[in-house]
């Protein structure tokens, strides 16, 4: 069960990960969820860039883990 929450998280931080940096790289000005950074353009592309990857890399090794445990195919 930990590792399907944990496949959960992964999947939400990578889409508003990816849905941020898409929204930043349309409209500059529009900040989103990590305005309160204060890094500008680039370092929130980068930090938005970032959530995605953990979101992917979390995602990746929890269903790895459940794949282990016999709990996905």
């Amino acid at each position: 069960m930990k590792f399907d929450a944990l496949q959960i998280l992964g999947a939400v931080l990578t889409v508003l990960g990816a849905q941020g940096a898409i929204r930043l790289l349309i409209d500059h000005a529009n900040v989103g969820l990590l305005g309160w950074l204060g890094a500008g353009f680039t370092g929130t592309l980068i930090a938005y860039l970032v959530v995605t990857a953990l979101g992917i890399v979390l995602t990746g090794w929890a269903h790895d883990r459940a794949k282990a445990l016999g709990r996905r195919k």
